[in-house]
């Protein structure tokens, strides 16, 4: 199971120089992937839950392939709807060619209304618009020349070079709704959820997209999801806690499950913007919140997991 960071691209704290130092310390800890976040136009009620600045995923990824040589790259998670899909297949291609093959897409609806009316892209459409350009940008990938009719894009002839160099490119899609759970299984590699509680993921989520792959007649996706990451010096309470939120322990536990499960990729985030959770210290204190989050990650490479055998101690 591969164990990834997610890059905190927005608040105080998201500075060139600490940008910089997030994708150094991932590359010497030996965590495989490196993904940060997307909002364009960043109205009042993006900015409640991830204040300024914020610096922009698609800049922020080219810069990051130029001072990386290993880890993989990506989101968590491009909002489709708020761009072209041309724009997005051909980042996304431009990227992994640039990067060495190191490019992940992470996608979702979004959920930011007044960030939708900013952008002028319906928000009760949201759901139709990405599955359209879901479908564009596979397509896009996957041919040398588009051409393209569905309800929201239409084309002739899109010369699409260059491809991106790893088919397929890996499209981890997020959400929870059976909505979500079908566009995974129809037009993603991997599920992405986040912010998970241990027996609702085993126990209700899994199964559940495993029967609507078995309805499309589809194959399962792989298990890709995000959790909290926090190292606390008591246990959280089990009957209320999310994976990632607690001991070193319980951290270790969870990881192991998720491997259980057989999750390929777990993403580390060490930031939420839930007053319930408790962990906005990156915005609300950094520079010492930096630190202690730095620290953290070295712990639990050192000794969680096997970073380099991709596994669990």
């Amino acid at each position: 199971m591969k164990v990834g960071i997610n890059l905190v691209n927005f608040g105080p704290a998201a500075r060139p120089e600490v940008l910089a130092r997030w994708a150094e310390l991932a590359e010497r800890l030996g965590y495989h992937s490196l993904l940060t976040s997307d909002h364009l136009a960043v109205t009042p009620d993006v900015q409640e839950r991830y204040p300024g600045p914020f610096y922009e995923p698609l800049t922020i990824l080219g810069w990051l392939a130029a001072l990386t040589d290993r880890v993989e790259l990506g989101t968590t998670v491009t909002i489709v709807p708020y761009r072209s899909p041309f724009e997005v297949a051909r980042a996304w291609a431009n990227l992994d060619n640039l990067s060495g093959g190191r490019m992940i897409l992470g996608v979702g609806v979004g959920w930011a209304e007044r960030e939708f009316e900013a952008l002028d892209v319906p928000f009760r459409r949201r759901g139709a618009i990405t599955d359209d350009y879901l479908a564009v940008i596979r397509a896009h990938w996957a041919t040398e020349r588009l051409d393209w009719d569905g309800p929201f894009v239409s084309c002739r002839g899109v010369d699409t070079t260059p491809l991106p160099v790893r088919a397929p490119l890996p499209v981890w899609v997020g959400g929870s709704s059976r909505a979500a759970l079908r566009r995974t299984v129809r037009l993603g590699t991997a599920w992405h959820p986040i912010r998970l509680r241990p027996s609702w993921f085993t126990d209700v989520a899994v199964p559940r997209l495993a029967e609507v792959a078995d309805g499309e007649g589809m194959p399962m996706p792989e298990l890709c999801p995000r959790i909290m990451f926090a190292i606390t010096p008591q246990p959280t309470d089990p009957a209320t806690r999310f994976m990632g939120h607690g001991t070193l322990e319980q951290i270790h536990g969870d990881l192991h499950l998720l491997e259980q499960a057989g999750c390929a990729h777990v993403i580390l985030d060490p930031y939420s913007p839930f007053d319930d959770i408790g962990l906005r210290d990156l915005v609300m204190d950094p520079e010492p919140a930096l630190e202690r989050t730095w620290e953290a990650y070295e712990t639990v490479a050192a000794t969680v997991i096997d970073l380099q055998a991709e596994s669990v101690r």
